[in-house]
């Protein structure tokens, strides 16, 4: 069997070193939309973007630990000893991100990287990759990456989790529209994404896609920064958790609907796709705050 479980949960954890400026920030920045005013009638730059690309006053959306230092940490998943798959069979199935505290804006870290499970689907595995990075200071975030790997089910183990997060049975309190540019993708892989689905269109058709698909990350990014600006008061520093599933594709160009519900330390979430009829984005999505 390609998976070969035992193997891989008892890996040795990869260590990586990651480095990142003021740079890099606001390329993320950048690249998941900051810096426009999503609202056409106000001026073209909101003066409150500039927390997210003016460096005297700049913080850190905390999603921006999925790219720190330029690392995948799905790719390194994948060349753990014990995991031999077909990438043509992977999707990036789901992210959890746990803030241990804010993310500074110049940074040296280490990341330890370790299969954390393999679970067991039926007609396919679940890969859950486990980093965490901390500098001098101490630990910094932890994140899991969950891969679906279609064709590799069927091998006797757990199950895993697969509860599923209905959406509260009321109106959201907060909805924001954030429009996707045609070159939101071109930006956002100069963070380190380079697979050419989504800039190359004969790539993207090989991949069953009419043309190149924005990033699940880059999307994950627009949602985080939305709700931290319209549910969170702008301030990245409340963010604890977030965790999402990635439900469909966004193509670029496209406008992504983004529905709030607030409860107690918590907002959950739900992204879909405007321009095809609120096709589902983002599902069982919470971020939880302090």
């Amino acid at each position: 069997m390609p998976i070969d479980v035992g193997r891989a949960l008892s890996a040795e954890p990869c260590r990586t070193d990651l480095v990142w400026g003021h740079k890099d920030i606001q390329l993320y920045h950048l690249g998941i939309g900051a810096g426009a005013n999503p609202d056409k009638d106000g001026p073209a730059t909101d003066p409150d973007e500039l927390r997210y690309t003016l460096e005297s006053r700049l913080h850190v959306l905390p999603s921006f630990a999925t790219v720190a230092g330029g690392a995948l940490a799905a790719a390194g998943g994948l060349s753990t000893p014990g995991i031999d798959v077909d990438l043509a069979a992977v999707l990036h199935g789901g992210q959890r991100l746990e803030l241990h505290r804010p993310i500074p804006v110049e940074g040296r870290a280490v990341q330890t990287s370790r299969i954390a499970a393999v679970y067991d689907k039926g007609k396919a595995a679940v890969i859950v990759l486990r980093s965490d990075a901390a500098d001098e200071d101490g630990p910094l975030w932890t994140s899991d990456t969950l891969i679906f790997v279609r064709g590799e089910g069927g091998f006797g183990g757990e199950r895993g989790p697969s509860e599923r997060l209905e959406l509260p049975d009321r109106e959201p309190d907060r909805t924001a529209l954030r429009p996707v540019r045609e070159d939101q993708a071109l930006l956002y892989r100069l963070s380190g994404d380079w697979n050419p689905l989504h800039a190359d269109p004969e790539f993207a058709k090989l991949a069953g896609f009419d043309k190149p698909i924005l990033h699940g990350l880059c999307t994950y990014g627009i949602t985080l920064k939305a709700v931290v600006d319209t549910a969170l008061d702008g301030d990245v520093s409340r963010v604890r958790a977030y965790t999402t599933r990635f439900a469909g594709v966004v193509y670029p160009g496209e406008t992504l609907r983004i529905r709030m519900w607030r409860d107690e330390g918590r907002v959950q979430v739900s992204v879909t796709a405007v321009d095809r009829d609120d096709a589902p984005v983002l599902a069982d999505t919470v971020i939880e705050h302090g």
